[in-house]
């Protein structure tokens, strides 16, 4: 499942504690400052999952590298991961 098939938020993203961050799409063709950006976050790889705490800072490096990204709470991430078990069983 595709991490763009992203689950409506009950809540919004600014209120949850935590954040799952999602690599969706590749580095090269990028502004120099979204490698920097990216890696900063921790998110070198592609279609890799990070959880960062919701701070101001980290939201504001999210909004840099938006298009490059997928942003889910941890209800939204649990929902996917769960949807993910029963496909495959």
């Amino acid at each position: 499942m595709s991490a763009f098939n992203a689950f409506n938020a009950n809540i919004p993203v600014a209120w949850s504690p935590n954040l799952y961050v999602t690599s969706v799409r590749g580095i090269p063709g990028t502004m120099r400052l979204h490698p920097r950006t990216l890696e900063a976050l921790r998110l070198t790889k592609f279609n890799r999952t990070m959880m960062k705490w919701n701070a101001p800072t980290f939201r504001g490096m999210l909004q840099q590298v938006k298009r490059l990204v997928v942003i889910e709470t941890e209800e939204m991430y649990n929902a996917r991961k769960q949807k993910q078990v029963n496909h495959q069983a």
